[in-house]
């Protein structure tokens, strides 16, 4: 008997006991895909609004530059520090369970973040609505696996999916800049998820691969601490990275991190199988969801607001002119799977990385000259790379472990994507900020680590390929 069986809550009669039932019909397959790529798409909007608003957000709540990285950072935190043990409680207790709780919990924590009035409880609702979005997210593509278990339909619903991804960061910003204020997005936002979370209760079929056991509560506990610890020296190390407060947080993260990996070798149900670092096809998923978020997310989430500081942009001009990267990544992510059969995924993420950074330079200089228009050829360049990259993703992340752990390879993908955003978000205001010559030098500067970043990953990626040819 296999160790891991699926199974459906709403069968009529038990399935055998070696194997698993029936996906559901192309029906409910599909409203599966379109259920969860509304609701990935939600939760990237909510966690892509604050990149235009951050300025009137900042003002409002009195934010000091300092603390702004906390702004941008809570829901990355609240994503890399659940996102693991998501994916287990979903294969383990139900995908449409967890799916539909984190949708519902993303819809009543982004409206309340709309009536927060100081920095540290926007944070905390931040925080929240990432715990949430991790549950939707690390769920979602286990019950797309379950619904497509061909290859041709996986390949063709994690496309989709990964679609859908940028389309929530490219929608994102237009909502929160077409807005009379940043509370009336938040709560336009939070409404749309409570629709696609009712909408999910009806219509989702439930499947489950369990483990037995209790959820690793001790490494999540880890986990997480590791993670405030890191972000909290990243955004301090702006003023100074050889003070005392930097370097124990930075050493309290890697000692809490150590703390995990005894963990997770010990308990019975981790959040992750260590083990998996072993396989080129994993170490190649993480490996990219990393340096997407170190590099892409880090930089693209702090440069709206430098366009509205250094050119004088309103929110909506650069929620329109920000478009055109991430419009440009929806629209590639949706036909990249056509390059399944021609290019694999782990060479799609090189060359997607290799455009990002080329996209990047090209933008060196555009700040301080004062005109959008130098931003242009390179915002084109990086689009087409992040759209790569996002249709790459989700599918080398089910691909890279067993079908039944589904939901804990989306987790684990996602997890290291968020840790790279929280850590690329604070070591890029901590650039942009800390730098001598003004904001548009530190924002060059900010580029170029960006484009040496994206290039270390192309080479890594590259390298985990040429290793298992």
């Amino acid at each position: 008997m296999p160790r891991f069986t699926e199974r459906t809550d709403a069968a009529v009669a038990p399935a055998p006991a070696a194997g698993p039932t029936s996906p559901p019909g192309a029906r409910s397959g599909r409203a599966t895909l379109a259920l969860t790529s509304a609701a990935t798409a939600v939760a990237l909007m909510t966690y892509t609004a604050p990149m235009v608003t951050l300025p009137e957000t900042a003002a409002d709540l009195h934010t000091p530059l300092s603390a702004q990285a906390w702004l941008l950072n809570g829901t990355p935190l609240g994503l890399a520090a659940l996102l693991l043990v998501a994916g287990s409680l979903a294969d383990d207790y139900g995908r449409r369970r967890i799916f539909v709780a984190g949708t519902l919990a993303l819809g009543v924590t982004t409206a309340l973040g709309a009536l927060t009035s100081s920095t540290w409880l926007f944070t905390l609702a931040r925080v929240a609505q990432g715990a949430a979005s991790a549950a939707l997210l690390a769920s979602s593509l286990g019950l797309i696996v379950h619904a497509f278990p061909s290859p041709r339909g996986r390949l063709h619903a994690t496309g989709v999916w990964g679609a859908f991804v940028s389309g929530g960061i490219a929608v994102g910003p237009l909502v929160a800049g077409a807005m009379p204020s940043w509370r009336v997005a938040y709560g336009v936002l939070g409404a749309a998820a409570l629709v696609v979370a009712a909408l999910s209760h009806r219509a989702l079929t439930e499947s489950r691969a369990p483990r037995g056991g209790r959820p690793d509560l001790a490494g999540a506990v880890t986990f997480g601490l590791a993670l405030v610890a890191l972000v909290a020296a990243l955004t301090l190390g702006r003023d100074g990275w050889l003070r005392a407060p930097v370097a124990l947080l930075l050493l309290a993260a890697v000692v809490l991190l150590g703390l995990f990996a005894v963990v997770e070798r010990r308990t019975a149900t981790p959040m992750i199988d260590l083990g998996l670092l072993r396989r080129p096809g994993f170490l190649a998923s993480s490996a990219g969801g990393l340096f997407t978020g170190l590099a892409v997310i880090g930089l693209f989430s702090f440069l709206p607001a430098l366009l509205q500081q250094t050119l004088g942009l309103s929110a909506m001009d650069t929620a329109w002119l920000f478009l055109l990267w991430s419009g440009l990544s929806f629209a590639v992510a949706l036909q990249a799977r056509r390059l399944a059969g021609r290019i694999a995924p782990r060479l799609q993420l090189a060359l997607g990385f290799a455009l990002h950074a080329a996209g990047t330079l090209t933008m060196l200089g555009a700040l301080g000259s004062g005109s959008w228009t130098r931003l242009l050829p390179g915002l084109i360049v990086a689009g087409v790379g992040s759209g790569l990259l996002n249709a790459a993703l989700p599918l080398l992340a089910v691909e890279s472990v067993p079908a039944q752990r589904a939901a804990m390879g989306s987790g684990a993908q996602q997890t290291f994507r968020y840790i790279g955003s929280c850590a690329g978000v604070a070591l890029t205001i901590a650039v942009v900020t800390s730098t001598k010559g003004g904001l548009t030098h530190g924002a060059d500067i900010a580029m170029v680590v960006s484009a040496v970043l994206s290039l270390v990953a192309a080479a890594a990626v590259a390298a985990l390929r040429d290793r298992t040819a």
